[in-house]
């Protein structure tokens, strides 16, 4: 049996969510410390401050790290716990929450959340690993990536509606991009509209491109979605929240222990963060990080 929580540390992207993520916490921690359980409550003011506090935090030794925020913030934790004895439990207060869904937890409700903690055990998922970092959900890198540069480089409006507006702007000039795939060392050229590379099933809240994707497999599902009109792709963009994107005959699928990509010009995304400009390889490791759940 797994020694009981007792000593946590609870750090908090006060932005995620706009500004829900501390109502969430403010919520929850009542919960975990009238169940006895002993908080230290930190935020960040930046992610370099946030990664830094995360670090001391985890070299401190304590039975949990909990973050507060979104898929982004967890991503940032991950560099931290992965490998580590210490486990990560999750308040899921961002606007995706992909994470929170893999381990079927409540999202924007610091109560329940906090709840589930207190009876949750850690257990061991996989990661996928891009030189020395780390991510959960899917890599983007293709029509998809070019959508999340445009919406960094976009000031207005916030939240998914800056997201929807990026991808109406590349849907107009986006072509196919010629790709070079090494699927467990067998090489692959090929013409597409992008590449997914799913630790787990989803991104972007709920669209589920990596259908199938298994967080306990030691396996990485590489998703191929090759050319389609405009209209085809705005058609087939509803399917990917259900997956039945995996019956259109521009889908393809395969599964692997690693996975080299390149393509001109991309930048792959991962946990809805930046990891660089392709080529990028792609390596599964299985049971890297603890979770409560």
């Amino acid at each position: 049996m797994a020694p009981a929580i007792r000593d946590v540390v609870v750090l908090t992207n006060p932005v995620a969510g706009r500004g829900r993520a501390r109502r969430i916490r403010d919520a929850a921690l009542p919960r975990l410390r009238g169940a006895g359980w002993r908080v230290r409550s930190i935020e960040g003011r930046d992610a370099g401050e946030a990664a830094e506090l995360a670090s001391a935090a985890v070299e401190a030794g304590p039975d949990a790290l909990v973050v507060c925020g979104g898929d982004g913030l967890v991503n940032l934790a991950l560099q931290v716990v992965a490998g580590s004895d210490v486990p990560l439990g999750l308040l899921a207060a961002g606007t995706g929450n992909d994470v929170a869904r893999y381990l079927d937890l409540p999202r924007g409700d610091g109560a329940a959340a906090a709840q589930r903690l207190l009876a949750a055990a850690p257990r061991t998922v996989d990661l996928a690993r891009i030189g020395d970092r780390f991510f959960v959900t899917v890599l983007a890198a293709g029509f998809d990536a070019v959508v999340n540069e445009r919406a960094n480089r976009m000031t207005w409006p916030r939240g998914q509606m800056r997201y929807n507006l990026a991808t109406l702007a590349e849907l107009r000039t986006f072509d196919p991009l010629p790709y070079v795939l090494e699927l467990d060392g067998v090489q692959r050229r090929l013409s597409a509209m992008l590449v997914a590379v799913g630790n787990g099933p989803s991104f972007g809240g709920g669209l589920r491109i990596t259908e199938g994707a298994d967080l306990h497999d030691g396996m990485l599902d590489v998703v191929v979605i090759h050319p389609l009109s405009k209209m085809g792709l705005v058609r087939t963009y509803p399917k990917l929240f259900s997956g039945r994107h995996v019956h259109h005959p521009a889908y393809e699928h395969h599964r692997v222990r690693r996975v080299s990509i390149a393509a001109p010009g991309i930048v792959g995304y991962a946990d809805g963060e930046r990891f660089g400009a392709l080529p990028l390889t792609v390596e599964s490791v299985p049971d890297a990080v603890r979770v409560l759940a």
